[in-house]
């Protein structure tokens, strides 16, 4: 994030992301237990809620979770406060 913008009575966060590159097909399976360690509850299809952070993850299929050299980049997730 580096910043926030505010037109009428709407506002917005700035947000800014490089380009990632896949190197790899990203496997779901690792992508949820990579989830499931760090403290998120697999909700239903890709999915994800942590009750400990008061976030929910939604929409994260393999075209946007990308591999990058094993490590997983999140692009174009929903992102919402429990």
């Amino acid at each position: 994030m580096i910043g926030f913008y505010q037109e009428e009575n709407t506002f917005y966060a700035v947000v800014k992301q490089p380009f990632i590159e896949s190197t790899e097909a990203t496997d779901l399976e690792k992508v949820r237990l990579f989830l499931e360690s760090n403290g998120f509850t697999h909700k239903k299809n890709n999915d994800y809620f942590s009750t400990e952070l008061g976030i929910i993850l939604e929409d994260l299929h393999d075209e946007n979770v990308l591999t990058n050299k094993g490590v997983f980049f999140f692009i174009d997730s929903a992102i919402y406060l429990l």
